[in-house]
């Protein structure tokens, strides 16, 4: 992928990413809304795949590893994930 087909330099990707990410949950929203209002603009292709496959899941399965009641599990048991994990955790 090149740089003008990035994430950080398409506003249409990054509105896509930030509409799939609106979740049911409130507490979820919250955690996103200040999530890419942190991080939106450095997000690598890495991130947003890892962030892609936690949108996967259902809202409750995200909460729980959002609040580390769960540990991420077969697929999402990567680097990628964990690190993205430990952002949304931050905010």
């Amino acid at each position: 992928m090149g740089i003008d087909e990035s994430h950080q330099s398409d506003p249409h990707r990054r509105a896509r990413l930030r509409w799939r990410a609106r979740r049911g949950l409130l507490e979820n929203d919250l955690i996103f809304e200040r999530f890419f209002g942190r991080y939106e603009h450095d997000l690598t292709d890495a991130d947003v795949g890892a962030l892609s496959r936690l949108l996967d899941l259902s809202d409750n399965d995200l909460m729980d590893l959002l609040l580390t009641s769960k540990a991420p599990e077969g697929n999402l048991d990567s680097p990628d994930v964990r690190r993205l994990l430990e952002m949304l955790r931050s905010v």
